[in-house]
């Protein structure tokens, strides 16, 4: 996306999803999880450049009960994930380089397969005064 002044453009989009009150076991589901990181990028248009990684994770202190922690490089950047199954909440990251990202279609995928009934989502314009040209 190139603005009036011709010289800038947006350079990428920071997705956001906190989900609450999803389903306990899909939140455990470390096959599952290897899963999402696997077919993900592919159906939005993203290529993967690394092998998921997926971690079960002990519990940290009284607010992180543990839970499953995994991402995944994409050309475009990343997808990651925590999840804690006792508090039945995952929270969610993309980044990608591209300056459009279908936003629903990642949503409506991590809200079917976690069960989510509550979801914060947050779509940012990231660095939106990206030069279009080498400047040095």
């Amino acid at each position: 996306m190139e603005y009036a002044d011709n010289k800038t453009m947006q350079f990428g989009i920071h997705y956001m999803l906190d989900g609450y009150k999803a389903d306990k076991d899909a939140l455990a589901d470390k096959a599952g999880l290897i899963n999402i990181l696997e077919t993900l990028p592919g159906k939005v248009g993203m290529h993967t450049i690394s092998t998921p990684v997926v971690v079960e994770v002990g519990p940290n202190n009284k607010k992180d009960p543990g839970g499953i922690s995994g991402f995944v490089l994409v050309a475009e950047s990343h997808i990651s994930f925590h999840t804690f199954p006792g508090r039945g909440f995952v929270t969610i990251n993309s980044y990608t380089c591209n300056y459009t990202i279908d936003s629903d279609k990642i949503t409506q995928y991590f809200t079917d397969f976690f069960k989510i009934k509550e979801s914060d989502v947050k779509v940012i314009k990231r660095g939106t005064k990206y030069p279009v040209e080498n400047i040095q």
